[in-house]
């Protein structure tokens, strides 16, 4: 049997980058002949190198992307976050980042998750809620069950990362994220947004 071709360093890289366990990583290198690369890919077919493995790795590059409206009244200034320059300047990233402008400027959201969204814009809608909650006459335990049913589905509408995806609804902005962390190996976040509409 051929001698082996990577070292101790290689399988920690392979790690660090795939999230995967020791002896996986050592089985990939070995059917690689070392080659970290080709592990990579290798490991992400086979599925053991997850997407959600990056999701605590830090996100110091990227880029800021924007997309205008043709009429020239809507715009949306939005930061993605990766975590190499290397990713950032990659044709898929920079369309990640005019897709999610596209999508803020449609859909206009309220916020990059749950967190953020503005706590007035919630307690109104909880207020619209129970107002409505409370003309059917329910008993209290359920009016506050329906009432947070409605402040969940107003998350999932307003923050950016839960909505669907307004080219493919199947699709959430989230899973649009996850699927290229996993196909360039980094972790991917939208840091903020702005969303300009003349007037308001």
């Amino acid at each position: 049997m051929a001698a082996t071709t990577f070292t101790a360093k290689d399988v920690q890289e392979l790690r660090r980058r795939t999230g995967a366990g020791m002896m996986d990583c050592k089985k990939a290198l070995e059917a690689n002949d070392g080659d970290v690369e080709k592990a990579v890919e290798y490991l992400r077919k086979k599925g053991i190198a997850k997407a959600e493995s990056r999701t605590g790795r830090a996100t110091s590059e990227g880029m800021i992307g924007s997309y205008i409206h043709h009429n020239g009244k809507l715009g949306v200034i939005v930061e993605l976050n990766c975590e190499t320059d290397f990713v950032a300047r990659t044709d898929d990233f920079q369309q990640l980042v005019r897709t999610i402008a596209e999508h803020i400027a449609a859909a206009a959201p309220l916020g990059v998750d749950k967190d953020s969204i503005p706590a007035d814009a919630v307690e109104k809608e909880r207020r619209i809620a129970e107002d409505q909650a409370r003309q059917s006459g329910k008993p209290d335990a359920i009016i506050q069950k329906m009432v947070e049913g409605k402040v969940e589905s107003f998350y999932k509408e307003v923050a950016l990362l839960s909505q669907p995806w307004v080219r493919e609804p199947k699709k959430t902005i989230a899973d649009l994220i996850k699927e290229a962390s996993s196909k360039v190996g980094e972790n991917i976040q939208v840091r903020r947004f702005v969303r300009f509409q003349l007037g308001e």
